[in-house]
Order: C-alpha cells, then structure tokens, then sequence
C-alpha cells in the first residue's frame, strides 16, 4: 500500500491547485455576472427558470460539469505544465472538487456549479474526455 501510494508525491501539486483555483474563479465570475444579468432583465430570468425545469435542468447542470472539467485540462495544457498523466488528472478531480467545496463557502448561490453527484459525475467525464491524449495504460 506504501509503494502504490508514494507516487501521489510526485504529481505537480502546485500546477494542479493553480488550474483548478482559476477554473473555479472563471465559473464564479461567470456566476457573478449571470447574476447581475438576470436582475437587470426579466428576459433572461425566465431564459434561467426554462434552462433548469426537471427534465431538462438535470441535462444542462451535467454538461456545464463536463464544460468545468475539459476546461481545467484546457487550462492545464494552455499553461504549458507538464506532467499529465491519468494520475495527474486524478489529482485534478480532487483539486476541483475541494476548490468548489472552497466556492459554496462564499456567499453566492450556485447557478452553474456545484458540488453533488451529477456534476461531480460531469466533471470527471469532462476531464478524462478532454485529458484521453494523456492516458496512460
């Protein structure tokens, strides 16, 4: 168990908190702007209060999941850190998730992401569809 577990050292820690703290301050500031979108016109309200009924809410919550987790490996292409391997996307799954644990400690409500089963289900999805080419068997 010691052995399988003493790679998790060598993962760029730093890298992978930095993308998941940019990609997380990107959705909130999105959340932020949505907000003042939707106090400013009725119009879009009722855009919001369509996009999130039952059927269809559980569909784009998903996709906007899956939209965070190809876009933090985006990121961590975009910002020339090397190192991606599955393990390293693992981390990054774990990175996210404890920087959206850190966002619904600020006092905005969660429009587009937050953290339960089926967007942390997107998310992964999100970050091994984008991150296939740094798959290692």
């Amino acid at each position: 168990m010691r052995r399988s577990l003493s790679h998790l050292k060598y993962l760029p820690w730093r890298s992978l908190v930095q993308v998941s703290l940019i990609t997380i301050g990107v959705i909130a500031s999105l959340e932020v702007g949505l907000i003042w979108l939707a106090s400013q016109s009725p119009l879009v309200r009722q855009l919001f209060q369509i996009l999130y009924t039952p059927p269809l809410g559980l569909f784009v919550s998903f996709a906007i999941a899956f939209a965070v987790g190809a876009l933090a490996v985006l990121l961590q292409e975009r910002l020339k850190h090397t190192g991606i391997t599955s393990g390293s996307l693992w981390a990054l799954v774990l990175c996210l998730a404890i920087a959206l644990v850190l966002k619904q400690l600020l006092p905005l409500p969660p429009i587009l992401l937050s953290l339960n089963y089926p967007q942390f289900i997107g998310m992964v999805l999100g970050v091994f569809w984008k991150g296939r080419p740094y798959w290692r068997w």
